[in-house]
């Protein structure tokens, strides 16, 4: 149909006497074919024209995006190493968290002990120097002839007089922690006892105590003063 109205066309144009042959109908559809084809002649394709279009934009970004990679790559390192340093960072951090937490505690322990053996071991050159007064008290009862103090009331007063004091005394003592070492016939123990000399006993075991020349003393547990003792020889 297009090729018999192109031909129509050139008919008229070389033969344009005929045209006036054509009724204006005629002659109206045959322009307007005219028209059409030139139309459809000069108007480029939208949908080629379209896909010039994404392969001109395509063409232009790819550049832009080889580019745009290293600076994206930069990025992403830059992050991680970042990510990296924060981590090792609270890593440390931590670390030296607990560590100040376990020295804190190690502080306070030290320092309940302290305050514990202080308020134990206070008294201790107090009970000290009470030592010997219980030592003169010993002594005192000790040197008593025990045959005159049934003839004499008085001698026998003072003497019940001085054994109260004794054992009020060692009460009070025993009340604050402080008990008395007298380890005869015991095993020789260097921590609680020094030995004076050495005596053969063939009756006793070689090396316990025969003899206690000064009772010994602990407080709460802990050495005040050795009892002075006469070992058996080996």
């Amino acid at each position: 149909m297009l090729r018999s109205a192109v031909a129509a066309v050139k008919n008229a144009a070389i033969h344009p006497e005929k045209c006036r042959q054509l009724n204006p109908v005629q002659l109206s559809r045959l322009m307007g074919l005219q028209f059409r084809c030139y139309i459809a002649q000069t108007t480029p394709d939208s949908n080629s024209s379209e896909q010039t279009t994404n392969q001109q934009d395509q063409q232009a970004s790819d550049p832009q995006r080889k580019a745009d990679e290293p600076a994206k790559e930069s990025k992403e390192s830059e992050h991680d190493r970042l990510l990296t340093e924060k981590e090792e960072l609270l890593k440390d951090l931590q670390d030296k968290y607990k560590r100040s937490l376990a020295d804190n505690e190690n502080i306070l322990t030290r320092s309940r002990k302290q305050i514990d053996e202080a308020k134990l071991f206070g008294i201790q050159s107090f009970s000290k120097d009470l030592l010997e007064v219980a030592d003169i008290l010993g002594k005192a009862t000790e040197t008593v002839p025990k045959d005159e103090v049934e003839k004499n009331t008085t001698l026998k007063n003072l003497y019940e007089g001085l054994l109260m004091t004794e054992v009020q005394l060692q009460k009070v003592f025993k009340k604050n922690g402080l008990e008395k070492i007298n380890p005869i016939d015991e095993k020789f123990d260097p921590y609680s006892h020094e030995a004076l000399f050495q005596v053969p006993f063939p009756d006793k075991k070689a090396g316990t105590v025969a003899v206690v020349e000064k009772v010994g003393y602990k407080l709460h547990g802990r050495t005040l003063r050795p009892a002075l003792v006469g070992v058996v020889k080996e």
